[in-house]
């Protein structure tokens, strides 16, 4: 039987038998009044409530801020360990010095030190201390260098015309302002009968008229998934076993939760519907449970059936089979769903074959663009050099070079691109190349790498970016002018003592920033030093239980080979890598390159 005759003859009858549409439409209307004042009612109690929870959250910060500003003003001078003490003392967890310039010049995170405080827009907000303002307080939230935390800032002017900047995380933040929130919903009402209540943002209930402190949000009824709530929207949902309306908001990391029983906000239009209903809802309930079982057996139950193997075959199982045959139309779209099946494997084994072609003839290329002669130069005896790259995909963002660029100046470096697979094997190519050609015009490694830099930036869509780590080194004195793009440190060994990573500042990375200066520095190498180069793939490789290799493992290991050649300390440093990762597959590409200066 057709599918659509059998359904037109029962939906001939529900029609017949529908609701009037005047009682439908009086529904509707008195439904969406009595919730729009719902709304309102509960908008306003939440808009109350969070003005509280604010005023109490700036006044204990600002407080504090005050205390710890007093004791800066009698200070004689302000030190991180300074600031260290303070914050242990008041229990806080980041104090900043800012001087009149607006840089940080004492910080209780050694990483923000000399920060300027214009160069982000959460910090540049703090900048009106130096204008004439005495306070600042920003709101509770993520903060900017690290989306996963979030912080209270305040700030107050100091009398020398800078000022001290303090954050707390969310632990002691509220439990300054608790005794604020526990009692606000005690005697507040919503409406008659409605009610507030009041989470912390791990969903723990911290005032509740019904006694539920302490208790998970989840028990009430109310199930926490802020992302598919919407903030200042409606809801419906059981609360405390009473159907209820529903509106939450969030305010200095609490959710204010305003209740109002569906009973109270629809009486009124129970009232005007009241006798319609009472006429019709014996049809009403006939004709919804008959449509739905119709519906369900003769449409929904197969298309559950074809949904079934369509998920078998979204998740890849092409094997599966599409065989529902109930109706004519469904035995013609399973057939239909099959043959495109087929034709789609067919197609994934043709493109699969011609990409693993064209991936082995990219690897080799890439590959035959870095130096893969070793030893490069047997007739130099005055250094040792030897590099090795291996990449997490059949091509990769890594690469190595050296060449002279006279007869005693080698140049070698290593970088890392942004991302993997091809677009960073192309950005690799173009890199490498541009590096190649300024060095070899003679120029300065932070010339060469300021007018790389540029030509990276150009047409940049994509935002790739390239670290690097290039030096030149005058093989007759031993000496390394170098530039540091934003690249892990080398390692160094002096022939009397073990590798050390080289404390240096690195500069931007490359295709980051037009017109970036970079800065040159100079190492010298006494005959028997050895440096070290290596990308992060080294580093932050993960075995099976997500632990990192780590600065640490690498740096023992090469003291236990300090006295190896370039290529054996090159070969141990993978063969540990692949040890340690065991069967995790590799997740970065593991590049290194190590020079030993012999003198001449």
């Amino acid at each position: 039987m057709n599918i659509a005759t059998a359904f037109r003859k029962w939906l001939l009858l529900l029609v017949a038998l529908a609701f009037l549409a005047t009682t439908v439409f009086l529904w509707v209307s008195q439904t969406k009044l009595a919730e729009h004042n719902a709304v309102n009612i509960s908008s306003l109690n939440i808009h109350d409530v969070n003005a509280d929870i604010h005023d109490a959250s700036d006044e204990n910060l600002l407080n504090l801020a005050y205390q710890i500003a007093d004791e800066l003003n009698k200070a004689d001078g302000i030190t991180d360990g300074m600031l260290v003490q303070i914050a242990q003392r008041y229990d806080v967890t980041e104090i900043n010095y800012i001087d009149q310039e607006g840089i940080i010049r004492a910080t209780t995170y050694s990483d923000f030190l000399n920060y300027d405080m214009a160069g982000g827009e959460q910090s540049a907000a703090f900048l009106v201390l130096l204008d004439g303002e005495n306070e600042y307080v920003q709101s509770y939230g993520p903060v900017s260098y690290n989306a996963s935390i979030s912080r209270k800032y305040g700030g107050v002017a100091l009398a020398n015309g800078g000022f001290v900047q303090i954050g707390y995380d969310t632990e002691r933040f509220q439990k300054d302002i608790s005794k604020n929130v526990i009692g606000v919903t005690r005697n507040r009402h919503v409406g008659k009968e409605g009610f507030l209540i009041i989470a912390d943002e791990n969903g723990v209930i911290v005032s509740d008229r019904n006694g539920g402190e302490g208790k998970h949000l989840d028990t009430t009824g109310i199930l926490q998934d802020n992302a598919a709530l919407l903030a200042g929207e409606q809801f419906k949902t059981k609360v405390y076993g009473q159907r209820s309306y529903c509106m939450y908001q969030e305010a200095e990391g609490y959710q204010i939760i305003a209740v109002m029983p569906q009973s109270e906000v629809l009486m009124s239009r129970n009232m005007a519907v009241l006798i319609t209903v009472l006429m019709e809802m014996l049809v009403f309930a006939a004709l919804f449970r008959t449509t739905f079982i119709l519906v369900r057996r003769l449409v929904v139950d197969n298309i559950h059936q074809i949904n079934d193997s369509l998920s078998e075959i979204t998740d890849g199982n092409l094997e599966t089979v599409v065989d529902v045959c109930s109706h004519v139309e469904f035995e013609e779209l399973s057939n239909d769903i099959n043959a495109t099946v087929n034709t789609l494997k067919k197609y994934i084994a043709d493109e699969a074959a011609r990409i693993d072609t064209e991936l082995a003839f990219a690897k080799a290329i890439q590959h035959s663009a870095l130096p893969s002669t070793f030893p490069p130069y047997p007739k130099r005896k005055d250094f040792d050099i030897w590099a090795a790259m291996h990449t997490a995909k059949e091509v990769g963002g890594d690469f190595y070079d050296f060449y002279f660029i006279t007869n005693h100046t080698l140049a070698f470096l290593i970088a890392d691109v942004s991302g993997k697979g091809i677009p960073a094997a192309m950005f690799m190519m173009t890199a490498k190349a541009l590096l190649k050609s300024y060095a070899e015009a003679r120029m300065s490694v932070e010339e060469v790498f300021y007018n790389a830099n540029n030509k990276l930036c150009e047409g940049n869509d994509a935002g790739m970016f390239v670290t690097a780590w290039m030096g030149i080194l005058d093989t007759k004195t031993g000496e390394v002018t170098f530039a540091n793009a934003g690249h892990n440190p080398p390692v160094v060994r002096h022939a009397d003592g073990e590798f050390a990573y080289m404390k240096t500042r690195a500069g931007f990375v490359l295709a980051g920033m037009e017109d970036f200066p970079y800065t040159a520095q100079t190492l010298q190498l006494e005959p028997g030093d050895t440096i070290y180069l290596y990308t992060d793939g080294i580093t932050e490789a993960t075995d099976a239980n997500n632990a990192l290799y780590g600065e640490d493992r690498l740096l023992e290991l090469l003291n236990r080979h300090k006295d190896a050649d370039a290529e054996t300390i090159c070969r141990v440093v993978k063969e540990d890598v692949d040890a340690f990762v065991g069967v995790a597959p590799q997740f970065d590409d593991i590049t290194m390159l190590c020079l030993k200066y012999n003198g001449v």
